[in-house]
């Protein structure tokens, strides 16, 4: 499974990952490649959580993501 996640940096330097297919599940690091590792397993557990207890994972109905590109 792959799932799109958000890399922003904060304030005090740590990057703070979100994941919008899964709102509420959010991670940090102190670098991107730890940042995007403990995304990873909040994803895992994330989904493990909504297994456990019988939720669905699918897309709210009527929206849609979508990649633009607009030249500046």
């Amino acid at each position: 499974m792959k799932l799109k996640i958000v890399l922003e940096k904060d304030e005090d330097g740590r990057y703070v990952t979100t994941c919008p297919s899964l709102p509420g599940c959010i991670s940090q690091g102190r670098t991107e490649k730890q940042a995007i590792k403990n995304m990873k397993e909040a994803i895992h557990l994330h989904l493990k959580a909504l297994s456990e207890d019988g939720l669905p994972l699918r897309r709210q109905d009527g929206k849609k993501e979508v990649l633009v590109s607009v030249a500046l």
